[in-house]
């Protein structure tokens, strides 16, 4: 296993401190897994780690001092044929712990003493908890308006949390300003490939509880961390001879934030240029994905379709899942909010799978 630079084509090996290539581009990883097979997996584990045979990890251990138990949430019914998985059932109450665990279990191998991040909360949250885990210490960057009891939880992990005025990619910049300035390690959820092998797990479990795929699956997307997981694990899935077909992934997006979506509108292979806009929908408020070229690649190859979701319908969403007894936050409410907007556009559809992918509570200003 190592890195290399799908651009121009140098490697390093994992224990690189370079969190990006030289050329500018970002890391890909070189790991192709077994084939996935049901039996090769360690039902005496129960967290995401169960997986592992299919993960790249740098060893077989460093995992088990770092994990909190994330991952094996349930998947229930909602209505209308719509399924969800309560991925804020997490330590730290979001997806995020899928992909932090698996990162900080890689820092812990390589011997990082210190770790930074940038992040509208979640994956902040997540890299902190994990960080205190292993004992590494920790820094995170928030933007200015991130809601207060995510960054109260960041400081009780005991990392330092500093909120940056101005926008989320804004704060972004002077994170990376204070990586290439004073050489730590950037344990950032975007630019390290390994985030990816934690967030690939969601349909590890998807498949394993329910004995396969559902036919439609909605995933939100401002950096990609969950869809570009999620691809990976099904394209591997497809290829293992698991599924016959890819599902229709709908790639939601706030109407407020939407490069993506925009881009995919004209036919267009990166992300478009726009000015966003202050908006609910936190977690997916990203107006430069560092990915975006390859999150629109794979949309293209996998028949992925885009969806803006409208701003006044994210409140009203949030308060129809309380009713159901899912108190979420508001980047998660979107995923339901997306459904009406879904089903305007294309018509009616069945057997959709949403994520549930953060706990209401920390969202609330």
């Amino acid at each position: 296993m190592e890195f290399f630079c799908p651009k121009c084509g140098r490697r390093e090996p994992l224990s690189t401190r370079l969190s990006h290539c030289p050329c500018g581009a970002l890391w890909e990883l070189d790991y192709t897994p077994p084939k996935f097979d049901l039996s090769m997996i360690d039902r005496s584990e129960w967290s995401q780690f169960r997986y592992r045979a299919f993960m790249a990890l740098d060893d077989g251990e460093s995992w088990r001092s770092v994990s909190l138990g994330e991952g094996m949430t349930p998947v229930v019914r909602l209505n209308d044929g719509v399924l969800a998985k309560a991925d804020y059932m997490m330590p730290t109450l979001s997806f995020k712990d899928r992909g932090a665990a698996v990162l900080v279990a890689h820092c812990k191998a390589i011997g990082v003493d210190r770790v930074v991040q940038d992040s509208s909360g979640n994956a902040g949250n997540s890299v902190a908890a994990y960080a205190a885990k292993a004992g590494i210490a920790c820094g995170i960057f928030v933007p200015e308006g991130t809601s207060p009891k995510k960054i109260d939880m960041i400081r009780a992990h005991g990392a330092q949390c500093t909120v940056v005025p101005g926008s989320r990619d804004h704060c972004a910049d002077v994170c990376r300003a204070k990586v290439e300035e004073e050489g730590c390690y950037y344990a950032n959820h975007v630019y390290n490939p390994l985030f990816y092998e934690g967030t690939k797990t969601y349909v590890y479990e998807v498949f394993e509880q329910l004995g396969r795929i559902p036919e439609n699956m909605v995933i939100p997307v401002g950096n990609g961390t969950l869809y570009l997981g999620a691809v990976k694990a099904l394209e591997h899935l497809l290829e293992s001879g698991c599924i016959d077909h890819f599902p229709q992934i709908w790639a939601l997006q706030s109407e407020r934030c939407d490069p993506l979506y925009q881009a995919a509108v004209r036919g267009e292979d990166l992300p478009a240029a726009v000015s966003p806009v202050p908006t609910l929908a936190e977690g997916i408020s990203i107006g430069k994905p560092m990915r975006g070229e390859k999150i629109l690649a794979l949309a293209k190859k996998h028949g992925i379709r885009f969806v803006d979701v409208p701003e006044d319908g994210i409140l009203a969403a949030r308060a129809e899942l309380a009713r159901q007894g899912f108190y979420v936050e508001h980047t998660t409410a979107a995923n339901y909010a997306a459904l009406d907007e879904i089903r305007r556009q294309y018509g009616p559809i069945d057997d959709i799978l949403i994520t549930l992918c953060g706990a209401g509570l920390k969202s609330d200003h």
